[in-house]
């Protein structure tokens, strides 16, 4: 069997960071726009995604609303019950890897002061290539 998803998308708002009451293991939850052509037209999907872990923590710090990134993951189906005692089901991806695409987003949160700066290749001069 195969259970296998691979998106690209931008993050319809900045993503939120919980821990679980339990043993405090860091989870974010975030919801990716991606686009698909139908016929001549264009139609957006919007994909819930869960991380876990470090990860989580990492996409929290450094991702923003707007930002684009490419998800691996797996498609899960799970059922809860809602305040009102209403059996819900949702269909959600969780991300094995979270890449990030682009520079765009909530900048401030993204760039503080104890972050490092993101990688430039500018910065490397053809002396510095070791090959």
């Amino acid at each position: 069997m195969l259970n296998r998803i691979v998106l690209v998308g931008n993050l319809t708002k900045d993503p939120e960071l919980r821990y679980t009451p339990a043993n405090g293991v860091a989870v974010a939850s975030f919801t990716v726009a991606v686009n698909r052509r139908f016929s001549q037209k264009k139609e957006t999907d919007f994909i819930p995604i869960v991380v876990w872990r470090a990860q989580a923590e990492n996409c929290a710090k450094y991702l923003g609303k707007g930002s684009m990134v490419a998800i691996d993951g797996r498609l899960q189906i799970r059922s809860y019950e809602d305040r009102e005692g209403q059996k819900r089901t949702i269909a959600e991806v969780v991300a094995d890897s979270v890449q990030f695409l682009s520079t765009t987003g909530n900048k401030e949160k993204r760039f503080s002061d104890d972050a490092p700066p993101p990688y430039d290749d500018s910065m490397i001069g053809e002396d510095d290539v070791p090959f």
